[in-house]
Formats: structure tokens, C-alpha cells, sequence
């Protein structure tokens, strides 16, 4: 029986419960491709599962997004062929692996001019900015906007197609090297929030008026931040835990703010259908193909170093886009 080099855990922990071991390789059921890897996208939901924020079960692999090519099909497929580019950005989880199989409805054709790292560097981070700019709140021409770590793997897609639609984009960031990369990636005013009071700097940069919204990442050590930086009717988009979960928000804590909106969206239920998947993924492939948007790697670490991978995401230690490379 052929055999492929995968990461397995079986309790969460830290980056020292994962382990790359050697497995069956797995076979294509009905409805379900197997795609053999070129590129493996690591991404935070993937330490919220690794250390049980979201819970898994065990023992199972980690990561939900990789690019590569068809290699197997089950029965009934019809949306792929052998040797097809294709991609995925949500699940099942296992991505961390030589090779994976993923239900056809949830991968998406790669473009021959999108390279297999920009699919792997792109398609969750780039997703999640499609629908958190597009669709969670239409940004549109001279909105403000405030972006926690703007220099992140999110921060940077997100930020570059804000300023695309028109937006005046603020941007946070823990360091002067940070602070570079947001300015060259769509960033129009660049805070560092370990240095500044970032609600204030946000009333000067707005005229006292505030942000339309707020994108936050980081969690727990942005929130007295982030609401207080939005205008009246402002909307508070949780999508992150980086630094800790947000504590609970009492309902009047909106209402005294000026009548605020918050969200805590997910991208599994802005492309719960094949349909929505494909366009959120048209979108992105677009606005990298015009040059709207630039994909930043980062880093890259071959799949035997996924432990520092982590250590490194973890620790803030990355800039833009993270790849292991089976």
C-alpha cells in the first residue's frame, strides 16, 4: 500500500503535539478528489484547532487549505479531471500533508496564471477579504477604515482591496518593519498600537468622526480600541482571536458607543454553496490578475518544520502569507 508523509495529532496542545508520520494514502470516496500538494497555506484557524479554541476529533490531521493537482477521483465526480489545478481554503481538515482528499463542491479550478504558492498563500486569507470588504460591509468610496495587524496574512489582502474600492485605510501594527509593509500594501495612515493610543489617533486621522468599520483580528488586547474608534452606526467586524477571545459585550456598551453593529462572521457561511464559493474565489483570482492586489509570502518552511511554523505564527514573528511545502 502507497504511503504519505502527514502531520497527526491526537490531543491539542501546542505546536508539540504535532507530529509528521507516515499514513495510508487516502482514496477519493464518491463526490470527493484527491489532491496531491504543491503549496500548503497555514493559517490562525489553524492554531485555534491546534490548541482546542475549536475543538477537534482526534487523533486527525490540521490545516483546510493547500493548491496542487488532481491526482485520483471517486465516483460520480464531475466537476474535476485527473492532472486539473485546482485549490482549497476550507476543509476537511488535513491539508497539512503530501496529499488530501476534499469533497469536489468545496475546491475551486486554479487559473494557469495563478501560481500553485499564490493559490496556496491566498485563497483563505483572500476569501475572508472578499467577503469582509465586499459583503460583511460593502466598504465604498471615502469610507474610513480601521484594519488591526495590518501587516498580516489577512491585513495585507484585506487592506490593498480596501484602498482598490476607494477607501482611506488605517492601518495597526506591533513594529517600524510592520509599519513599512501596511504602507506599501494599501495602507494610508499606519499606527503602532504598542506606542499609541489607537482610538485617538483614529478621531484625528477621521476629523473627530471616527471609522465606518472596524476589522479586528488580534481579539481580546483590540477591543477597547476598536469600538472606540467607529463613528455612530459604525460596524465592529470580529473575525480573530490572535491575541485571546473578546471578552462578552453587554448590549448597551453598542447602544452608548452611537447605536453600534457587531459581527463575528466565519468565511464557511459567506461561501456555504459551490456557487458563492466560486465567485468569492473569481473575485480574488481577479483582483490579483489586475494587480489590485499584490500576495505577500512571507515565509516559507518545508512540511517536516510545521512546529516552528507555528512557533513563528504565533509569536508574531511573520509578515504576510505563511506556505509549508510538502
Amino acid at each position: 500500500m502507497s504511503q504519505i508523509r502527514a502531520v497527526r495529532l491526537d490531543r491539542a496542545g501546542g505546536p508539540e503535539v504535532l507530529n509528521l508520520v507516515d499514513i495510508p494514502t487516502p482514496e477519493p470516496g464518491p463526490g470527493q478528489v484527491r489532491v496531491r500538494h504543491h503549496a500548503i497555506g497555514l493559517n490562525f484557524i489553524d492554531i485555534y484547532q491546534r490548541d482546542g479554541l475549536y475543538p477537534l476529533t482526534y487523533p486527525t490531521g490540521l490545516g483546510l487549505e493547500a493548491a496542487g493537482v488532481v491526482e485520483a477521483v471517486g465516483e460520480g465526480v464531475t466537476r474535476f479531471g485527473i492532472d486539473d489545478r485546482i485549490a482549497y481554503a476550507n476543509g476537511p481538515a488535513g491539508s497539512y500533508a503530501q496529499a488530501h482528499v476534499v469533497d469536489e463542491a468545496r475546491a475551486v479550478r486554479l487559473p494557469d496564471d495563478i501560481l500553485f504558492e499564490t493559490a496556496a498563500a491566498a485563497l483563505l486569507k483572500g476569501m475572508t477579504a472578499e467577503y469582509l470588504v465586499c459583503r460583511v460591509f460593502h466598504v465604498k468610496q471615502s469610507d474610513a477604515i480601521l484594519v488591526h495587524a495590518a501587516a498580516g496574512g489577512v491585513g495585507l489582502v484585506l487592506c490593498q482591496w480596501a484602498q482598490h474600492l476607494g477607501a482611506t485605510v488605517i492601518g495597526t501594527v506591533g513594529s517600524e518593519a510592520k509599519a513599512r509593509l501596511a504602507r506599501a500594501n494599501g495602507c494610508d495612515h499606519v499606527l503602532l498600537y504598542d506606542e499609541e493610543d489607537v482610538a485617538r489617533r483614529v478621531r484625528e486621522i477621521t476629523g473627530g468622526e471616527g471609522v465606518a468599520v472596524v476589522y479586528d483580528s488580534v481579539g481580546a488586547s483590540t477591543l477597547e480600541a476598536s469600538l472606540g474608534s467607529l463613528r455612530r452606526r459604525g460596524m465592529f467586524v470580529s473575525f480573530g482571536n490572535a491575541s485571546g477571545p473578546v471578552p462578552p459585550i453587554e448590549p448597551l456598551r453598542l447602544s452608548r458607543g452611537g447605536s453600534l453593529f457587531m459581527t463575528r462572521p466565519t468565511l464557511f457561511d459567506y461561501v456555504a454553496t459551490t456557487e458563492e464559493l466560486d465567485a468569492s474565489a473569481e473575485a480574488l483570482f481577479a483582483v490579483i490578475r489586475s494587480g489590485a492586489v499584490k500576495i505577500e509570502i512571507g515565509q516559507t518552511f518545508p512540511l517536516e518544520r510545521v512546529r516552528e511554523a507555528h512557533q513563528a505564527l504565533t509569536s508574531r514573528q511573520t509578515v504576510g502569507s505563511t506556505l509549508l511545502i510538502p
